[in-house]
Order: structure tokens, then C-alpha cells, then sequence
């Protein structure tokens, strides 16, 4: 672990840098496979302090204070599902698209395209993908971890070629491909294209929601961070230290970023909507010392220990075992609380993971400490 000169620290619980620590019993029927038939009528825990409390989403502008200021991610999720025959034969390949080939950001031109293949064993250099009458892509380099560089020949624009062959990328957990869950698998305030996964805490928010929120006098301002494979891969190592981050760009304009960090030196309680925003803005500062303006990326891996220095209360979705954002939650609010809380949800019946149930989390011990 790299020391930072100036920043505290603590001996901290040995079992939370291991992955088993991440672990829950979770079960099967848990998992929320169709979206709430409102949105903001999904079922909401309250952890403040060391209560809880039973709500639902639509009771949120009540816990929010007119000091406060609310951080959306305005993000949009891309097509990015891509479905097609390796050619020459008729097998199945399956393309997750991450990034254009050169650079981090959507392209809606680009022609190059970092994917996650499935199955990637098969898919060598110089093999070919057809996708019907809308184009074929060519595999231009194999990388790590089943990625592959992959040139798409089409003719027209890459985006009109993505809104017809692609699909909403819901995850697979979710068994659910009706037109409904497609158009659910996105935010109300989308507006900028880029991400291949949603940030699901923002799905549970309606226009009435966001109305109750500014007429109480909660400042809201909104950022864009692209998911992507940083946020959504699973840790496969046994101690969390030795899992690596992907990078993962955001942008935040000069006057989100004047209003945040105002908020930030004033002491005001700022709330992130989704772990998608903590990582924007735990990285930003830990980067420059200030929340400062611009596009930039990020690999930030938030575990128990870890100094926050925006953060004070936090809107999220229930999580996966093992995963790098109950690792983020557990950071934020506590290994054994957030555990305790994800059991009692379990009880309670409550839907876990992207179309299930949500958290609001204040913080209980103000500024974490790192570990070493």
C-alpha cells in the first residue's frame, strides 16, 4: 500500500482485507429481476447511526436537509450489448463494449472498440464478426482478461449501427429482456452517452422526487462519470489489496465543481446518488486537494480505511457479495453495520442488486481513516 505524507491512519480489523470478509447469504428470489412498478416506489433502509428505518424512495426529500447538496450522475447507458456470428460458421459471440480503441470517451464515430468477448478463447487476431446486414467487425489485437480490440466495417455512423444492433447491456444476473426492463435500465436525468452499466441508485428517482428535493432547499448539481469495467468487475483475488481498478473517466463542469467544493469547505452535508459519484469525487480531491473542474480518470478503490473528504451521506442499491461497491458501502458506513443491514434486509424481504431496493447511508464516524 502507497503511504500519502500528511493523511491519517489506523490498524485496521486484518479479516476486511480479505475478499471472504465481503461475503453474504443471499437468496435466489432476492434478486430483483423486474423493476418496481414505480420507480420511486422501490422500498428504501435508512442506516443512521446505528438505527434503521423502513421507508420507500419517495420519503427521501424528507431525509434531506436544505443545507444540503445532492450529486446525480447524469451519465447515459450506451447499446453496448452486441450479439453476432464468427464467421466464417454460425457461432454465437457476444460483445460488451467498453471504450473506443483511442480514448476513454464515447465516440459515437469511433470505428475501434475495446469489448469484453464471450467466449473470448475462441476469438483469435484477424477473425471476423458478422452481425447480419448491418456490418461485420474484425478482431485487431487480443488483450487480458478476455478483452479484445475489435474494428467494426459498417457502412454510416458507429452510433445509428449501435441503436440497431445493440442492446441495453442489463446485467446477467437479470433474466429479463422485455422492452420494459430496456427502458428502465436508465436514469430520467440521462442526457450524456457513455456508460455500459447504469448507475442504479439514480433508477429509483422520478420528476416528483427531484421537484420535493429543490422545493425543500437541497442545492442539486450533477456530474457525468462513464461505468464501466471499474465499477461493475468482479474481485477475484483473496485479498482485496491485490485487486487492481480499471480506469473510468467523469467530468465535471466549472460551476458543479465551484458549488461543490463550497459546499465541501463550508462544512454542508454533501450526498452522493450512487457509488458512481463517490468515485468521481473521493478521486477528484485525492487527485488535486480541491474538487476542481475538467474531464479526468480515475482507478480509485475505495475499501474500509479510506479518508473520505466530500462525502457525507450516500444513496445506493444493495449489492453483490465480493463486490468493489459493497466494498465502497462497508468504507463508508462500516463492514459489520452495512453486514448487519444487508442481513436485515434479507428478513425483511427486501429486492436486492440493480433493479432492487436502495439504502440512504449517513455516514456514523464522520472522515474514515485509511488502514495499514
Amino acid at each position: 500500500m502507497r503511504i500519502f505524507p500528511g493523511r491519517r491512519y489506523t490498524i485496521c480489523d486484518s479479516d476486511e482485507r480479505a475478499i471472504g470478509a465481503y461475503d453474504y447469504a443471499l437468496p435466489t428470489e432476492s434478486i430483483a429481476q423486474v423493476p418496481a412498478a414505480q420507480r420511486d416506489a422501490s422500498r428504501l433502509m435508512v442506516l443512521d447511526g446505528d438505527g434503521v428505518e423502513h421507508r420507500s424512495f419517495d420519503a427521501l426529500p424528507t431525509l434531506l436537509h436544505r443545507d444540503d447538496l445532492l450529486v446525480l450522475n447524469e451519465t447515459r447507458v450506451i447499446p453496448a450489448r452486441l450479439l453476432g456470428r464468427r464467421l466464417p460458421g454460425d457461432a454465437t459471440v457476444e460483445l460488451l463494449l467498453l471504450h473506443p480503441a483511442r480514448g476513454m470517451r464515447y465516440d459515437p464515430d469511433a470505428l475501434a472498440w475495446i469489448a469484453l468477448a464471450r467466449p473470448a478463447r475462441r476469438l483469435h487476431a484477424g477473425d471476423r464478426i458478422g452481425f447480419g446486414s448491418l456490418g461485420e467487425g474484425v478482431v485487431a489485437r487480443e488483450l487480458e482478461g478476455g478483452m479484445r480490440e475489435v474494428a467494426f466495417e459498417i457502412a454510416g455512423r458507429f452510433e445509428t449501427f449501435l441503436e440497431r444492433a445493440g442492446r441495453m447491456p442489463i446485467p446477467p444476473y437479470i433474466r429479463n429482456e422485455t422492452r420494459e426492463a430496456q427502458d428502465r435500465y436508465q436514469t430520467i436525468f440521462a442526457r450524456v452517452p457513455g456508460s455500459v452499466a447504469a448507475p442504479t441508485a439514480s433508477l429509483h428517482f422520478t420528476r416528483e422526487v427531484l421537484e420535493a428535493i429543490a422545493a425543500g432547499g437541497t442545492e442539486i448539481v450533477r456530474l457525468t462519470l462513464d461505468v464501466g469495467l471499474g465499477t461493475f468487475r468482479p474481485v477475484s483475488a483473496e485479498r482485496i489489496d491485490d485487486h487492481r481498478m480499471h480506469e473510468e473517466t467523469y467530468a465535471i463542469g466549472p460551476e458543479a465543481a465551484d458549488r461543490i467544493e463550497l459546499a465541501r469547505r463550508s462544512g454542508r452535508r454533501i450526498v452522493a446518488a450512487g457509488t458512481t459519484v463517490v468515485r468521481a469525487l473521493e478521486g477528484n480531491v485525492q487527485r488535486f486537494g480541491r474538487v476542481t473542474a475538467g474531464e479526468h480518470t480515475t482507478e480509485i478503490f475505495i475499501t474500509p480505511g479510506f479518508e473520505f473528504r466530500v462525502i457525507g451521506a450516500l444513496i445506493t442499491n444493495f449489492h453483490l457479495p465480493r463486490s468493489t461497491l459493497l466494498m465502497l458501502v462497508s468504507a463508508f458506513a462500516g463492514r459489520r453495520r452495512i453486514l448487519r443491514a444487508y442481513s436485515e434486509a434479507v428478513r425483511h424481504g427486501y429486492r436486492f442488486f440493480s433493479f432492487g431496493d436502495a439504502m440512504f447511508v449517513s455516514s456514523r464516524e464522520g472522515n474514515a481513516r485509511r488502514c495499514l
